[in-house]
């Protein structure tokens, strides 16, 4: 799920939570992923983040981007990967039961 708030001009809060507010993020393997990602769209897709805080089970964002492609298009790329990469080793690990 993920929610945006326009704050001023084009910076946007944003909010990420994980389905059924699984505690996913208490291990530090699948904050790890988070962080990849953000790092990897700061570095090849252009996003601009002011803030951000990593909880247990969702994530908020203060973000804009430099220029294409647009935030929505970023934050749809950004949960469509760490959704997989955190599904494919939750399998890995034998977790899967935890959904």
């Amino acid at each position: 799920m993920g929610l945006q708030h326009r704050i001023e001009g084009n910076i946007y809060f944003v909010t990420d939570t994980v389905v059924d507010w699984v505690d996913i993020f208490s291990l530090p393997k699948y904050k790890h992923v988070v962080i990849d990602s953000l790092v990897y769209c700061q570095n090849h897709k252009g996003l601009i983040i002011y803030a951000w805080v990593l909880m247990t089970n969702h994530m908020h964002a203060i973000v804009s981007s430099g220029s294409d492609p647009k935030v929505s298009d970023i934050c749809r790329d950004f949960k469509k990967f760490t959704s997989k990469e955190i599904l494919g080793q939750l399998v890995c690990d034998g977790q899967e039961s935890r959904r």
